[in-house]
């Protein structure tokens, strides 16, 4: 991942973390994703299996500030973003995730530029991409 300003970032195996910071997002929140992402089972075993976490293969992290995950495109072409936090709120529960994240792996967590124009390469092995909503944890 390159910025604009020349901020560059790059992970081996692991995980490339989208996160976008929603109005009623908490620390509580952020906790819990950190907790999930680390432990989730989606790394093969020996067998070809999922069933080893990013703690358990030693695996890194790339996280990335991405607000137009809270895109609403119900009415009209334009996309509202009214449910993305403002930076005022958003910047620090984005830090605080990802101190909660190097809490938790072994290797430290690269980040974007908050807020920056990025060129983000992702080399997806598997494909598996998955969504998590801390308003769905159940």
């Amino acid at each position: 991942m390159k910025t604009a300003e020349g901020h560059y970032q790059s992970i081996n195996k692991g995980l490339m973390v989208l996160v976008g910071v929603g109005r009623e997002d908490t620390e509580s929140d952020a906790d819990w994703l950190a907790a999930k992402i680390t432990s989730m089972r989606i790394f093969d075993d020996e067998a070809g299996v999922m069933n080893n976490s990013l703690q358990d293969v030693s695996g890194e992290l790339l996280v990335v500030s991405q607000f137009t995950l809270h895109a609403r495109t119900k009415k009209g072409n334009r996309p509202s973003y009214l449910e993305a936090a403002l930076p005022e709120k958003s910047v620090p529960l984005y830090d605080y995730f990802v101190r909660q994240l190097n809490d938790r792996t072994s290797h430290p967590v690269a980040t974007g530029v908050f807020g920056a124009h990025m060129e983000v390469e992702l080399v997806n092995d598997g494909p598996v991409t998955i969504v998590m909503d801390t308003h769905h944890k159940t």
